[in-house]
């Protein structure tokens, strides 16, 4: 490949956001923790205290039902529940020890109305008949998400020392097990459900009353103990993007709700998904040497993400002014700056959307005696020649004459 000595740096202006759109004030949120993240890239909008290792009441589930689904794959499997009876002010769907219930329906017992039984029956025969053992299972997989401010010593949620979270952690752990498990995602989403299995058949609502009742919330858990306050892990999607919150710390269902759809409001309303560069997509049509088609240069790959509404977005494309074959298809000529106010996030390669062919020997010769310069000179050379020719004939000539010599 030959590139021109100029590199031709065109900016393409695609105003995403030409309008500034109004900006919204971050919320004042009434909670001990909180924090807001895009779903699937764990972009971090808006936090309060993240960090701070908090009781986390019965989102503490959300590991419960993680771990289950790791270790269960048959969600038919009956599970007996042992002799473990709840205080009268646990959540509980009423299990009786001997009781049977398909892990399918202990899983939706433990999700929507937090049946703390339904945790515990899980926990210990998910254990091998140990719930000790299983919470050294939540344990290992915190750490393997690297859920740092994080530790369980039950798998219900209920005030036990050393059963805590942060605000952080728990989107990070949600957002994980929405994208792992598609029971837990189409689970949590349910106002309400049925459990076919067990001495009886049982209607649960779920804890979450956003669910159902806000059109875009679709999950994920409530808790509340004394030392918890009432703690919410939302997950809502607007105009195709996701956002998971948690509120930590409110003191009512009212305050917990009302924080926790401030915080996603303040998320749709401040942000937005751009994508301005798909892959395959044509960004640059160079000149082909010795030709009048152009060239296709398109984007490798692609880029999407979250950015603020007011931030405006354009793309900076560095290709070459001309392209000479041969070339083939994908190869590397130049890339393209996806800015984002002032900051450059993402440079993305170019190439050759079609091959360029070598160019034959006799169209170049012929594209060169077509042009007028190379014809001028041709037409000189032609007369110069013509008048050598002249100036030739018509020279003296000299005729050689020869003296003998007589002895």
């Amino acid at each position: 490949m030959r590139w021109p000595a100029a590199v031709a740096c065109c900016a393409v202006a695609w105003l995403l956001c030409a309008v500034p759109a109004f900006a919204v004030a971050p919320p004042t949120l009434s909670v001990t923790g909180a924090s807001l993240i895009v779903a699937g890239t764990g972009e971090q909008l808006y936090s309060v205290n993240p960090n701070r290792e908090l009781a986390i009441a019965s989102t503490t589930k959300l590991m419960t039902a993680l771990v289950t689904l790791q270790h269960v794959r048959n969600l038919d499997e009956m599970f007996t529940q042992y002799d473990w009876h709840p205080a009268p002010v646990d959540s509980q769907i009423g299990l009786i020890p001997g009781e049977r219930m398909s892990v399918h329906d202990l899983l939706v017992a433990m999700l929507l109305p937090s049946a703390d039984d339904a945790a515990m029956d899980l926990a210990y025969n998910v254990g091998g008949h140990s719930v000790r053992r299983f919470v050294a299972m939540m344990n290992a997989e915190a750490r393997a998400l690297h859920l740092i401010h994080t530790h369980y010593t039950t798998p219900s949620g209920l005030d036990t020392p050393g059963n805590y979270s942060s605000a952080a952690d728990l989107v990070t752990l949600a957002d994980y097990a929405l994208h792992y498990s598609p029971f837990i995602k189409h689970t949590v989403s349910l106002p309400r459900a049925t459990l076919q299995t067990g001495r009886y058949v049982r209607q649960v609502t779920n804890t979450d009353d956003l669910t159902g009742r806000v059109r875009w919330i679709n999950g994920v858990k409530t808790g509340h103990t004394y030392d918890a306050g009432y703690v919410l892990v939302s997950s809502g999607t607007r105009d195709g993007m996701t956002l998971i919150g948690s509120v930590l710390g409110t003191d009512s269902e009212q305050a917990r709700d009302d924080n926790a759809l401030a915080l996603l409001d303040y998320g749709f309303g401040e942000f937005h998904w751009v994508n301005p560069v798909r892959a395959g997509q044509v960004l640059a049509r160079p000149a082909v040497s010795w030709s009048s088609n152009r060239a296709v240069v398109v984007a490798a790959g692609r880029f999407q993400q979250v950015v603020p509404r007011d931030d405006r977005v354009s793309i900076q494309v560095h290709a070459p002014a001309k392209l000479s074959g041969p070339m083939r298809r994908g190869a590397r000529v130049g890339s393209a700056s996806v800015v984002v106010g002032r900051r450059t996030l993402a440079r993305i390669p170019l190439e050759l959307g079609r091959a360029l062919p070598a160019v034959p020997f006799f169209t170049r010769a012929s594209q060169i005696l077509r042009r007028p310069t190379t014809l001028m000179l041709l037409a000189l050379a032609l007369v110069a020649a013509v008048a050598a020719t002249r100036l030739w004939r018509r020279r003296p000539r000299t005729v050689a004459t020869g003296h003998l010599e007589e002895r």
